[in-house]
């Protein structure tokens, strides 16, 4: 039974998950990737299960706890608890893929459905400082409109584990050389299938202003805050400078309070009838379809919240609403209230959020434009449903301004760029302390804003149609494919094994 692997191996383990983390932004050295994946590789050669498991958590956790370490200021436990749920999905997937050369193609299969279980599971799973979002600004990104992001998970560890089988190529082994050419012909087919690959097409055009009110981050939700937060909005929205067909503001900037049953208003509160004029009239000012972002009480469930977007007309005219559908685990809703809420007390939000059931698409007279709400675009099927259903641009309203430092918002303008690539569509994105940007249909960050200043970005923007192969296909075929690759390495390890063994085995056949 081995033992436990040396300091020498769990540090280098543990570099292997930092040079991973290293091309997530905020960092976004994208090629490191490749080079932690091959040597986590190096160190999986010839292992048992149980040691390939005890290697590759440290890896893993070495690469998701610096990547997701704004979550240390929300809850400590739940960062730990993610961090090494996160490892304990790839401690798994390095464990089922045989342990000699033939690994190599199964740890591309396994380390893909790695990615998409915790991008699904627990409680909707939750897809931070991915595989993807590390390649967003590198060469390899346009593959997503082919297959998704997926196929983007499996041409990285592809590459790693090309670079790995070269180094046992320089070490004298010469069979490992077809393992490399292999790596980088799926490489150069994915790049070939990217580029014939349809993009959609440009059907018209409008003109758009994304409006940031400005404001510290790290600030957390209240009252007095809240009529702050609009105001600043308002303010900022003076500075768009007209004509104008779209003016977008971000996720829950209007935070209405209730209006108080003694009828004695607050000079410091906002209250809905007050929002609701002054929106319509700013509608009217600017001439433009208004989309702001609401959050507060359900008025038919007291217990619940509402998240949603609506889309006001130049008229002032509401006539449409979007209703988030994919809510945060903690943040906006709480698993397993009946046990938890006892133990945490005041830390975890007082009513869960009441998830929408309409499609993501906003019907204006600028165009249809679809809506992700800001968690929501870290999940490719969010942004593919709305293109399904007709949206010819993309919004993501957003707010992170209760996150410490900028991973959060640096890793959703990366998920903005996958999502723009593997759609067609040119994505905007509105933020009330930022980041904010505009993103157009090939994931080219056109502009963006930095974090705290007040701000309007404004641009042209075109309206697209026709859908890419990845919004056609979405998941299923790379996972059916993903398996495969699984199964393909252990039936090579099976009939590739060492020729005297197979030779004895015929030889006790033959002799009975």
């Amino acid at each position: 039974m081995p033992g436990p692997p040396s300091l020498r191996t769990g540090l280098t383990a543990v570099g292997a998950g930092l040079l991973i983390a290293a091309a997530v932004p905020p960092w976004g050295w994208w090629p490191t990737a490749f080079v932690g994946i091959a040597l986590l590789d190096q160190l999986l050669a010839g292992q048992p299960a149980i040691v390939r498991f005890r290697r590759t958590v440290p890896a893993t956790a070495a690469w998701s706890l610096p990547a997701t370490l704004w979550m240390l200021d929300l809850t400590p436990p739940g960062w730990v608890f993610a961090g090494l749920l996160h490892a304990t999905f790839f401690g798994l997937a390095a464990c089922v893929v045989p342990s000699e050369r033939w690994r190599r193609l199964g740890l591309v299969g396994s380390f893909t459905v790695a990615e998409f279980a915790r991008w699904s599971v627990p409680f909707g799973g939750v897809p931070l400082a991915t595989i993807p979002m590390g390649q967003a600004a590198g060469p390899l990104a346009p593959v997503v409109r082919v297959a998704g992001s997926l196929l983007l998970v499996a041409v990285v560890v592809a590459v790693g584990m090309s670079l790995s089988a070269l180094v046992d190529v320089w070490r004298g082994d010469r069979r490992s050389l077809r393992d490399a050419v292999a790596g980088g012909g799926v490489v150069l087919l994915a790049a070939v299938l990217a580029a014939v690959a349809p993009t959609g097409h440009v059907v018209d055009s409008l003109d758009l202003a994304a409006v940031q009110g400005g404001g510290p981050q790290r600030t957390r939700a209240s009252p007095t805050g809240a009529a702050i937060v609009f105001a600043n909005q308002m303010a900022a929205s003076r500075l768009v400078e007209g004509p104008v067909d779209v003016v977008l503001w971000p996720e829950n900037v209007v935070n209405p309070a209730p209006l108080p049953s003694s009828g004695n208003r607050r000079a410091d509160r906002l209250y809905p009838d007050d929002a609701d004029l002054a929106l319509t009239a700013e509608a009217q000012r600017l001439g433009a379809v208004l989309v702001p972002g609401w959050f507060h009480r359900s008025p038919s469930d007291p217990r619940a919240n509402v998240n949603y977007s609506t889309a006001i007309e130049p008229d002032g005219t509401v006539v449409d609403r979007y209703d988030k559908v994919r809510t945060v685990p903690f943040g906006e809703f709480v698993p397993l209230r009946w046990m938890l809420d006892p133990i945490a007390g005041d830390i975890l939000p007082a009513r869960d959020l009441l998830p929408g059931t309409g499609d993501a698409v906003l019907d204006t007279s600028a165009g249809r434009l679809g809506v992700t709400i800001s968690w929501e675009v870290f999940f490719d099927h969010r942004t593919r449903d709305p293109v399904l259903d007709g949206a010819q641009v993309m919004l993501n309203p957003t707010n992170g301004a209760s996150y410490w430092l900028t991973q959060v918002q640096t890793q959703q303008v990366a998920s903005s760029r996958l999502r723009a690539l593997e759609t067609g569509r040119w994505m905007v994105q509105a933020a009330p302390t930022g980041f904010s940007a505009i993103i157009d249909a090939d994931g080219s960050l056109v502009e963006r804003t930095g974090v705290g200043e007040q701000a309007v970005l404004q641009g042209t923007v075109e309206l697209r149609e026709g859908l890419t192969w990845a919004t056609r296909l979405g998941p299923v075929p790379m996972l059916i494919l993903s398996v495969l690759l699984v199964a393909a390495a252990h039936c090579a390890a099976l009939w590739q094994t060492p020729g005297v063994d197979r030779t004895h085995r015929n030889r006790t056949d033959a002799t009975g």
